[in-house]
């Protein structure tokens, strides 16, 4: 004997709207635009350093480098798939490239302590601008994470935010540094890194109530 249908299910089936599915490729393309976006923004603005293809720059320019642009791809790799919800999901080759990264600063501050130059940088004016450059330079890249994490529904809010930021820092330090002409461990090390840190405590405090569901 067939039940009548509930009126209450029925009210709520009337009220449902067809959902596009979130693809994982549709966000990594907008990851992609927004990182060539800023490094256009980047040659546009500062004009991209020609060392490196003169065969000018020390080998720790394509090291830090190339090694904050993998941090910050895979931190916004791990973003874009936050925002299908899951439960039980995995951030472990982020963290590990985060801990490699930490190396340079590391290493950056104990070169200055064994130079007995630990109190002191001798290009400090041009750090601080390449920090505060580089900071800024993210801020696309943060735009285009929000947004795909608000069309979605990440479970871990917090842990998003926190990724949302290092992957911002990582990636408009990046696309600075290519315009960046100073290669020395002290400068890479250290204000090219620092945007990381500060862009991921940011991002962990402003984005969450952002992307809540």
């Amino acid at each position: 004997m067939d039940r009548p249908p509930s009126p209450l299910i029925a009210q709520l089936a009337e009220e449902l709207e067809p959902v596009r599915p979130i693809r994982l490729v549709h966000g990594l393309a907008l990851l992609a635009l927004a990182t060539a976006l800023t490094i256009g923004l980047v040659a546009l603005w500062q004009g991209l350093w020609t060392g490196p293809v003169h065969g000018q720059a020390a080998a720790i320019f394509f090291i830090a480098n190339g090694l904050i642009g993998l941090v910050g791809l895979a931190s916004a790799r791990a973003v874009v798939r936050m925002a299908v919800p899951q439960v039980g999901a995995r951030q472990d080759g982020s963290r590990w490239l985060l801990a490699a990264l930490a190396i340079l600063p590391v290493t950056a501050l104990l070169l200055a302590a064994l130079e007995g130059n630990l109190a002191g940088h001798d290009h400090v004016a041009d750090g601080l601008h390449c920090f505060l450059a580089g900071t800024v330079s993210g801020v696309l890249v943060a735009a285009a994470l929000v947004v795909w994490l608000r069309r979605g529904a990440p479970v871990a809010p917090n842990v998003a935010g926190f990724y949302t930021g290092v992957a911002a820092g990582a990636l408009g330090s990046f696309a600075y540094g290519l315009s960046c002409p100073q290669d020395t461990i002290m400068h890479l090390g250290l204000w090219h890194v620092a945007p990381v840190a500060v862009s991921a405590a940011l991002g962990r405090i402003v984005v969450p109530p952002l992307v809540r569901w």
